[in-house]
C-alpha cells in the first residue's frame, strides 16, 4: 500500500493541482504505483489468493481507465503509457 505522501507526490506530479485526484491520468498513476507496490508481495507469497483478488481488481480498474482514455483522448493515452512505462 502506498503512503499518503507517495500519493500526494503522484497527484502533484500528474495532476493540475494538488487536489486533482479525479483526473484520469492521476488515477491511472496511483493504481500503477499500488500495483507496483504489491508485486513483491505476490512473488514472496504465491498462495495468497485472498489478496490476489484485490490486486486483480486494481489491474482491471487500471485497464478499464486506460481503455476509456484511449477512446476519449488518444494523445493523452500515449503520454500516459510513456510516462508510466506501461506496455501496450
Amino acid at each position: 500500500m502506498i503512503t499518503k505522501e507517495q500519493k500526494a507526490q503522484i497527484v502533484a506530479k500528474y495532476g493540475a493541482n494538488k487536489k486533482d485526484t479525479g483526473n484520469i491520468f492521476v488515477q491511472i498513476a496511483i493504481l500503477t504505483a499500488e500495483i507496483e507496490d504489491l508485486k513483491p508481495h505476490f512473488l514472496a507469497n504465491p498462495k495468497d489468493n485472498h489478496s490476489r483478488r484485490g490486486f486483480i481488481a486494481k489491474i482491471t480498474k487500471r485497464r478499464i481507465l486506460l481503455q476509456h482514455l484511449k477512446k476519449e483522448n488518444f494523445e493523452l493515452y500515449n503520454k500516459v503509457l510513456a510516462e508510466l512505462n506501461l506496455r501496450k
